[in-house]
């Protein structure tokens, strides 16, 4: 490991804005952030420039992002202190434990800001917006919360497409395209990777969603079907 993440990995334990595998946090959120409002989650943050982003946008709002990279973590955590964005936090932990941190409804919305696509249809269910992890998602979010998907993958964007019809979730925003149209303040928000526009589409693909409040029905069988006759097509 080189001398740059040895040190980061020393300072980020300093920074008060920032937990690693903490114990005993659901419900204990309010003394974090030392307010009690609205907790919105960047699962897979990366470097948190969504969670910077936003914080700036909404001040009466909380952010955390989340990611096991405690090297990614470091850079927007040091951006957060600079900046007195006391709303901003980190977690770094892996998304598949999520539920530990999180008491029931304490979650209103959660992004995911250019997730790796995991294009290879073996590896559908680390999609994040693969049904597990939605049902996940349901256990922490308040009834009503929002999905924000913002990727430029045309593979993941569709896929995610699926899962909302296979399970009839309502959608509020569909937007193919980001920027061929007026962009709001919170999509005109960039991440590393939106810059860097790994997938070449050339595009950049939006989807919100809500979650309902009652569990996700298990559809899985159907959705592999859906997968499989993706992957017939690309072979033909």
């Amino acid at each position: 490991m080189g001398q740059k993440k040895l040190q980061r990995f020393a300072e980020v334990l300093t920074f008060s804005n920032v937990l690693q595998y903490p114990d005993n946090m659901p419900g204990t959120w309010k003394n974090f952030f030392h307010n009690d409002h609205p907790i919105t989650l960047e699962l897979a943050c990366g470097k948190g420039e969504y969670a910077l982003g936003l914080g700036r946008l909404f001040p009466d709002r909380n952010f955390l992002g989340v990611d096991v990279k405690g090297n990614r973590i470091w850079v927007g955590a040091k951006k957060a202190l600079q900046e007195n964005l006391s709303n901003v936090g980190f977690l770094r932990t892996q998304i598949d434990r999520i539920g530990t941190y999180f008491s029931p409804g304490e979650v209103s919305e959660i992004w995911l800001t250019f997730p790796d696509p995991q294009l290879r249809t073996s590896k559908a269910r680390k999609r994040l917006t693969h049904p597990k992890f939605l049902q996940l998602y349901q256990q922490i979010m308040r009834p009503g919360g929002y999905i924000h998907l913002k990727t430029d993958s045309p593979s993941l964007y569709r896929f995610t497409k699926w899962v909302i019809d296979l399970y009839d979730l309502p959608i509020i925003q569909d937007i193919a395209d980001v920027y061929a149209g007026e962009v709001s303040d919170v999509l005109k928000i960039k991440t590393h990777y939106e810059g860097l526009d790994i997938a070449q589409s050339n595009k950049v693909h939006y989807l919100q969603f809500m979650l309902p409040a009652t569990p996700l029905p298990d559809k899985e069988s159907a959705l592999k079907i859906l997968l499989l006759e993706e992957e017939s097509d690309r072979r033909s």
